[in-house]
């Protein structure tokens, strides 16, 4: 080491300082490590580019530059995004969660090489988990071999030959009708056009149509999802070969129906209408967009599971995802008619992605309602996500409770008669139901009471009227013994809610009736007089001539037809009305987007020949989508 340069007029600096030889020896060896340490210091703080730039080769620079960088997106990412049970992909590089910015320097450039050595993260497919317990991500072996996941081969459903274990065409053969049910077919399909055509012009893209004010209606219950009227709709239109008008539903979900919103939606509502109708949608045509919409949408409900149960709670932000029970609901309890209407739809989206998370989910609600206590075997509407008990021992078959019972014996005949838990589970609620709720008027109306901790409540609503199509669906399935009691009940229970439209003035029926006071099958409350074009009765009567050709069903559904047409249709749509005991009645200015998905399919098919949406290929989701039987493995299908 050379000595340092004299300054002019200065002693050496030997000398200035007075040391002997072994002091200089020793402030030698201190100076040569402090200089050891400082440029050190470069690499050992925090990364800077601007010092490495002069020391570093320009490809190794950008390297680490972009690890850098890479890092810091990733935390500033990873702080800002809530953790759910939703599949996501980790960032590209990312550090291991245990690798903070305080662990030794040489360990976290090992750590980042090993990173760069394994390359980018190959793209997951829909719904493919990456979360271990807890929300945590789980990390990939970080080697040079691509992961087993990755490896294996992709899921692809094998849609032809689904459409080849069909036992009858999807749109029928319709051979030797007789001219008056092809006319009155004729023009329940011209009812639907004059819907859709006026949605179309006035409301394309919101939620639904309002006829007489002549503009859409958006609504809160869909989380910002809009055109809740085009995707109810697009089953109805392919089955009524209205073909440009369901390629223009087509195309608005193609272009416009956009799932990356943020607000707040109902559970159920989501479920039935949007994937229920986009997997019809899809099972009909093999139109691909269908499908990955469903998929993305189911995906985005996922959340609403994550309770200590893994019952759903009833409202999720779409965009956070985070959910909550709705206010009104006691205690924050879950509806068992939301909980329990979602069995169908989520099987078939594990079908279509190979992901079983989503049957999980919906098998775990099984689960936890086989394990509680049903008060004399009836199951209460309200039950806690947190504890798994009831809140309320209050029993409906209409609101609130309705649709759950409908999945369980749907869920047995969507399996092809192979899901043995759900049919036992439909029977033993049928034997407490009738045991407890089913009553005879006084004038011989048989009808479904609720249940209030004991106490009978003698009101059935509108809702409640889905059932014997329900009860006639479950009897032919019933033991030889049992079958014709079940026929003559549902025929029974059908007859009373024709006989609330009998009754009233419009041939309308109202919201719920009654049987008290003297009082049959009529609303006795201001407040349940309305009609909001329902389809409850129309249902019953569709499975009630699929299953007896009794001709009062074709005449009793016709009925409802001229009565739409008389009191509903408005210059620009269909309406729902406000008193249905009066002639002249006031229009609610609502044209609800199940009335093109449920009551204008069911009497549309009502006139149809069985063949069509064949009941042997076909079970329908409480929203008239029709969900594919599973005839056979095909679904299971990998290339």
């Amino acid at each position: 080491m050379v000595g340092l340069r004299k300054l002019p007029g200065m002693p050496g600096w030997s000398a200035a300082l007075g040391l002997r030889l072994p002091q200089k020896f020793l402030f030698l060896l201190f100076l040569s490590g402090l200089l050891t340490l400082c440029f050190g210091a470069l690499f050992l703080l925090p990364d800077s580019s601007r010092f490495k730039r002069l020391f570093l080769p320009r490809r190794a620079t950008a390297a680490a530059s972009s690890s850098s960088s890479s890092s810091a997106s990733s935390a500033s990412s990873s702080s800002s995004t809530r953790d759910t049970d939703l599949p996501r992909s980790p960032p590209a590089a990312a550090e291991p969660r245990h690798a903070s910015p305080a662990a030794p320097r040489r360990l976290r450039e090992k750590l980042r090489a090993a990173a760069r050595m394994a390359g980018p993260p190959a793209r997951t497919a829909p719904g493919s988990r990456q979360q271990g317990q807890g929300g945590e991500r789980r990390a990939e072996p970080a080697t040079g071999a691509p992961p087993a996941r990755e490896r294996r081969a992709p899921f692809r459903f094998d849609y032809e030959r689904f459409r080849r274990s069909l036992r009858h065409p999807v749109r029928g053969g319709r051979p030797g009708e007789d001219p008056e049910t092809r006319a009155r077919r004729v023009k329940i399909k011209e009812m639907m056009k004059f819907a859709w055509d006026n949605y179309k012009q006035y409301a394309l893209g919101k939620n639904e149509l309002r006829p007489l004010t002549k503009n859409g209606h958006i609504g809160n219950m869909f989380g910002g999802l809009r055109g809740a009227t085009v995707v109810d709709a697009l089953d109805t239109l392919y089955i009524m070969e209205l073909e440009e008008e369901f390629q223009e539903a087509k195309k608005w979900v193609e272009k416009s129906f956009d799932l990356n919103v943020n607000g707040e939606a109902s559970l159920f509502e989501v479920n039935i209408r949007y994937i229920g109708g986009l997997l019809a949608a899809y099972y009909l045509t093999g139109e691909e967009v269908f499908k990955s919409k469903a998929l993305e949408l189911g995906e985005k409900l996922l959340p609403a599971f994550n309770t200590p149960t893994g019952i759903p709670r009833g409202v999720i932000n779409l965009g956070s995802g985070m959910s909550w029970s709705w206010g009104w609901a006691s205690a924050g309890s879950s509806i068992l008619a939301e909980f329990g209407t979602l069995h169908l739809e989520f099987l078939h989206l594990s079908e279509l992605s190979g992901n079983p998370v989503f049957a999980e989910k919906v098998m775990n609600i099984r689960k936890v309602l086989n394990r509680v206590e049903k008060p004399q075997g009836l199951y209460p509407n309200f039950l806690s996500p947190v504890t798994g008990n009831w809140v309320q021992h209050h029993v409906s078959i209409g609101g609130l409770g309705d649709s759950f019972y409908e999945y369980l014996i749907k869920s047995w005949l969507m399996s092809d008669k192979k899901d043995s838990e759900a049919k036992k589970m439909y029977d033993d609620a049928l034997e407490a139901i009738e045991k407890h709720l089913v009553k005879k008027s006084a004038g011989g109306l048989t009808y479904i009471a609720e249940w209030r901790g004991g106490i009978l409540d003698h009101k059935m609503g509108h809702l409640a009227c889905f059932s014997g199509g329900m009860i006639a669906l479950g009897a032919e399935h019933a033991g030889e013994g049992r079958k014709q009691h079940y026929v003559d009940l549902a025929a029974e229970i059908t007859n009373t809610c024709h006989e609330s439209y009998a009754r009233s003035d419009t041939k309308l029926g109202p919201e719920a009736f009654r049987f008290d006071a003297g009082t049959e099958a009529m609303a006795t409350r201001l407040s349940e007089r309305y009609y909001i074009l329902r389809p409850e009765v129309v249902e019953s009567y569709m499975y009630m001539w699929r299953l007896t050709h009794d001709p009062k069903y074709r005449q009793w559904g016709w009925e409802v037809v001229k009565a739409l047409e008389k009191h509903c249709r408005v210059e620009a749509g269909f309406s729902g009305i406000r008193d249905v005991y009066t002639t002249t009645p006031t229009h609610d200015n609502m044209q609800q987007s199940f009335f093109l998905a449920e009551t204008l399919k069911y009497l549309y098919l009502l006139f149809c020949e069985d063949d069509v949406l064949s009941l042997d290929d076909w079970v329908f989701n409480t929203e008239a989508h029709p969900l594919p039987v599973n005839h056979t493995n095909f679904k299971a299908s990998v290339q």
